[in-house]
């Protein structure tokens, strides 16, 4: 849960297009968008440094003070990334109050290591990295803790078996799998018959005396 609303400061963008927005981005700054509440759209700019660290710990919600305007409490809705997908180039924000209900997708923080995951040959596959949910915007958790011990013996976690915070409810379906423990078995190499290729056929002996040879030395001999 979010207790304070984090503030940024952020500007308008008096252009847009893909030639601006490369330009702010070596500046150091996001092009963002502004929306929702059927207000008007407003391109904004704001501190990429800034921003980033906001969202690597698990800020969702952020007071956006507009530069020579008026302040925006905001959900950052979508975040776009480069065609490499290793970095974001785009924010989009959209007004909320901090009373209402939405949709956010929420890092799932895995711990510990279940039972079925140590003998040998076994391997730990995470299906979820971050998890759809609906609740308050005052209530949006800055991520949901998974205890892998949990499964004890068996080999697959589920949405229904995670714990969530009050007033946070799941979209998704609750045997959606969350973590998974699968086996690989060693395959044991299975001999192969090797056929022998014949031998080379027996040379020739050249110094051999051929039939023929014989009766001419016979000729030869006879007076």
């Amino acid at each position: 849960m979010q207790p304070d609303t984090p503030a940024i400061e952020v500007q308008p963008r008096q252009r847009i297009g893909t030639r601006y927005a490369r330009r702010l981005r070596k500046q150091g700054r996001l092009p963002a968008v502004i929306y929702g509440h059927k207000r008007e759209t407003v391109s904004v700019s704001v501190d990429e440094k800034e921003i980033l660290a906001h969202l690597g710990h698990g800020t969702h919600v952020l007071r956006l003070d507009i530069q020579g305007g008026k302040s925006e409490t905001c959900l950052v809705k979508e975040l776009q990334f480069g065609y490499l997908g290793d970095e974001v180039i785009h924010v989009d924000f959209t007004r909320v109050d901090l009373d209402e209900t939405v949709e956010v997708r929420v890092h799932l923080h895995f711990v510990g290591a279940p039972a079925a995951a140590a003998p040998a040959g076994a391997i730990l596959s995470h299906d979820l990295t971050d998890l759809e949910v609906t609740c308050r915007v005052n209530e949006i958790p800055e991520e949901i803790r998974v205890d892998l011990t949990a499964m004890g013996e068996g080999t697959m976690l589920t949405v229904g078996q995670v714990p969530l915070p009050p007033g946070v409810r799941a979209n998704a379906a609750a045997d959606t799998p969350v973590a998974h423990v699968s086996f690989v078995h060693a395959e044991e190499a299975v001999g192969e018959e090797v056929e022998i290729a014949p031998g080379p056929a027996e040379p020739e002996v050249i110094t051999e005396t051929k039939p023929d040879d014989d009766k001419k030395a016979e000729s030869k001999a006879s007076p």
